[in-house]
């Protein structure tokens, strides 16, 4: 499937793109998706369930405040971590390879920031812990996501976008199950989780044949360089750039209620403390399993019809809907109706988003890791806006419950959907 002429231009100065890769081995397809799956128990879980439950504890009378906080500034340390670490990536000659050195290292720091954050009783301290947690595991998934280019074809993406696509929310289902498995041990709510993207990574780390770089191969590094990691030209390339916009605001939509959804339990439905794990697990199951039926249905049909673009902007629209269900619920079946909309969305969304996303790189896809690091921005962006934005919609109105206007926020988080839709519209030479 040909992309766009405005992607195609290159000049003497751009890398050479790599050769199509061969197909890609069941083995290595289960590695590389059991390792996205680690990573995503370990950073989502916090985000979920951890950090606010935490937070609450530490600081009860400005537990928003305090997580917003939290939240905003290690979504900037992952901004600027994602696309810093592509780009060493896609520079590394090292004989263990240009994707390994990064997987492990990125590991271990993250590891480090969790250990950090199971110790933490100040809000400083935890937020220095999801910082280093933050940085450590962007360098990882930048690696991580150079992996799908590097060594799954073009007809294979979308069957394993799906898989990776539906990690998410099935790294949700395990984390909130680990921390229902450990009690009230706060800092085995946040190791259980680390230990497992660690074994993971070890694994796809063990058996990974990477990709090796020729020191004569290497471009020079210095500080136009390290500019250039945060920037795609957007006129150059205009379908990456379209790309980018509409993961943006889907994404902003997602993390609204990924971010609220404890507070909303139990400020807008009522729901005591003590229960809301309990909910949150019953709500991720049920978004899970429609995540997983829609993710492999949708990743399987897109590479049979050969169309991605329908399937991103259908699925974003759709979503937007689920949070218009959401935002009108008055009762916790309601809500888990919203839920199960939501999940056949973002299942959708997320399978074929990524391969669509494979097929409008820059340059071929010579550069991956750091044009998927600039790619990931769009995902840690909004970790950072909807904690910003958030009380401006709270705010609306007197509210319908003592922690804000939940109904105004999700209504929000639906038009940011909605635009993400419009946004997947003048994407050019992607069916």
């Amino acid at each position: 499937m040909a992309t766009n002429a405005d992607d195609q231009i290159t000049t003497a100065a751009d890398p050479t793109p790599p050769s199509s890769p061969p197909a890609a081995s069941t083995g290595f397809i289960a590695a590389f998706v059991a390792a996205v799956l680690g990573v995503a128990v370990a950073t989502l879980t916090p985000l979920s369930v951890t950090l606010a439950i935490r937070i609450k504890q530490i600081d009860p009378d400005n537990a928003a405040g305090s997580l917003s906080l939290v939240l905003g500034v290690a979504a900037v340390v992952a901004l600027l971590s994602g696309p810093f670490f592509g780009q060493l990536s896609d520079r590394t000659t090292s004989r263990w390879g240009m994707r390994r050195p990064w997987l492990l290292g990125g590991l271990v720091v993250g590891l480090a920031g969790l250990c950090l954050l199971a110790t933490a009783a100040t809000i400083p301290v935890m937020l220095v812990g999801w910082c280093i947690t933050q940085a450590g595991f962007s360098a990882l998934n930048a690696a991580l996501a150079a992996l799908l280019i590097d060594h799954v074809p073009d007809l294979q993406r979308g069957k394993v976008s799906g898989l990776v696509g539906m990690c998410q929310a099935v790294g949700v289902v395990a984390g909130v199950f680990l921390v229902q498995s450990v009690g009230s041990s706060v800092a085995l709510m946040f190791l259980f989780p680390g230990a497992l993207a660690a074994a993971t990574v070890i694994v796809l780390a063990v058996v990974l044949r990477d990709r090796r770089l020729d020191s004569a191969d290497r471009r020079r590094y210095d500080l136009r360089a390290f500019a250039r990691s945060f920037w795609v030209d957007p006129i150059r390339h205009r379908n990456f750039a379209w790309a980018w916009l509409g993961r943006f605001l889907m994404m902003t939509g997602f993390a609204i209620l990924q971010t609220y959804q404890v507070y909303y339990l139990s400020d807008q439905l009522g729901v005591e403390t003590a229960q809301i794990p309990s909910l949150i697990l019953q709500s991720t199951l049920v978004l899970t399993a429609t995540v997983v039926v829609s993710s492999i249905g949708c990743g399987w049909l897109s590479d049979r019809l050969r169309r991605r673009k329908v399937f991103v902007l259908g699925s974003a629209a759709v979503y937007g809907v689920a949070m218009i269900v959401i935002a009108t619920a008055g009762s916790w079946g309601t809500f888990l109706i919203g839920m199960v909309i939501g999940g056949l969305a973002l299942g959708a969304y997320l399978a074929v988003d990524l391969a669509l996303v494979a097929q409008v790189l820059p340059n071929g896809g010579a550069t991956a890791a750091k044009d998927l690091g600039v790619f990931n921005i769009a995902n840690a962006v909004p970790q950072m806006v909807a904690p910003a934005i958030a009380p401006i919609f709270l705010a609306i109105g007197t509210g319908t419950g003592s922690g804000g206007n939940y109904t105004s926020l999700f209504i929000g988080a639906a038009a940011f959907s909605m635009l993400g839709a419009l946004a997947i519209q003048p994407i050019r030479g992607v069916r």
